[in-house]
């Protein structure tokens, strides 16, 4: 008997074999109807069997074993890719579902070649079988990766969402101890307490942006008509007495009014001067210049410093990606600051590049001035 006649022969026996193992890697843990356990394995099974009926010239045979034929994501979800985001869904790692897909395999070969001839047309069965199995998994393991990491940024949402209520209030209590007459000891004290919850109040901002840019929402912008000029001054004022250490030098040339989210291009500087004084020169300068014409502002920020190698430069403003502690780098930072910076252009429809060689490294975001009527107000 052909291989596609047999499984279609035996179809329910085999997902009855699969089912079984499904519900066993879950003891304990979830409790899964049949249904769901049975998930997409019937139409799975169906289109192997369409396959192996099919018929296949060696370009075709080549093209599957390459991947060129996997379901293009602007199709509609195959059984297998069904499977792999539900199996996401109901718990199942990516190590269950590739071993089901293994017992799924044994069910249908081991089997079938106990009463069949092996002979050329089961050996070209076999290996068109090998290949719809392999070409499933590979559909079933990236959208159950997909899945799971959409999961994760969900997590990491909530998980930032539900501390900001208890860090508020510390943040509130502390400010309200610091305004009681207390002696010089206290006084410093608070004050810590202070700085310590405003930097927690950062790192879960950056973890927020994370979240809701990995979700696909982008970061929000509330575009006004402001004067970058003036907002920056003002930001880094605030820069130099958070480094008191550093020189932070500020320039402006040309007008640099439009419509710009001003706390967020404030961000933005902000988290690329904190960069440059942690990751640059202890004894050296950091140079920021606003540079606007009509058609838009370019804020660079520059300091000196080892060069950068190319590959830190082709992943830098990766989420979670952090540089080698130097300056008064603490180690405390999520990795999260260059992403948001660039999250922040794009929301802005500019753009942020990086260069780095001769002992300078410079950061240069481009924003244009005007937005067009219909410009998405997230990234």
């Amino acid at each position: 008997m052909r291989l596609a006649d047999y499984i279609e022969h035996n179809a329910t026996a085999i997902v009855d074999a699969a089912e079984e193992y499904a519900g066993s890697q879950l003891a304990g843990r979830v409790t899964l109807d049949s249904e769901t356990l049975r998930d997409h394995l019937p139409q799975l099974l169906e289109v192997i069997v369409a396959d192996l009926r099919g018929s296949q010239t060696a370009q075709r045979e080549r093209e599957k074993a390459e991947g060129e034929h996997d379901t293009p994501a602007t199709s509609p979800m195959s059984p297998a890719q069904w499977h792999g985001q539900l199996r996401a869904k109901s718990g199942f790692s990516i190590a269950h579902l590739v071993a089901e897909y293994r017992v799924l395999r044994a069910a249908v070969l081991c089997l079938w070649s106990a009463g069949t001839t092996v002979d050329q047309d089961a050996f070209d069965d076999m290996m068109r079988f090998n290949q719809a199995i392999d070409q499933a998994i590979a559909e079933s393991v990236a959208y159950h990766a997909a899945e799971a990491q959409t999961w994760r940024n969900i997590f990491l949402g909530v998980l930032g969402h539900d501390l900001r209520g208890p860090l508020t209030t510390i943040l509130l209590t502390s400010d309200l101890m610091a305004q009681m007459p207390t002696d010089a000891a206290l006084s410093r004290l608070v004050r810590r307490m202070i700085m310590s919850g405003e930097r927690m109040s950062k790192l879960l901002d950056d973890l927020l942006d994370f979240s809701r840019s990995s979700l696909g929402v982008g970061i929000h912008v509330n575009r006004r008509d402001v004067d970058l000029v003036h907002e920056l001054q003002d930001e880094i004022d605030m820069l130099r007495m958070a480094w008191p250490d550093s020189r932070i030098h500020f320039s402006t040339r040309g007008p640099a009014r439009g419509a710009f989210d001003a706390s967020r291009v404030r961000e933005a500087m902000a988290n690329l001067v904190n960069n440059a004084v942690k990751h640059g020169d202890r004894s050296g300068d950091v140079f920021v210049s606003l540079v606007g014409d009509a058609g838009g502002v370019v804020l660079s920020v520059e300091n000196t410093g080892g060069a950068i190698s190319e590959d830190t430069l082709a992943r830098m403003f990766d989420p979670l990606q952090r540089g080698e502690p130097q300056g008064d780098d603490d180690g405390t930072s999520l990795g999260l600051g260059l992403f948001v910076v660039r999250e922040i252009a794009r929301a802005h429809q500019g753009e942020v590049s990086v260069e780095s060689g001769n002992e300078r490294t410079t950061f240069t975001l481009r924003l244009p001035t005007h937005v067009p009527r219909d410009a998405p107000a997230t990234a």
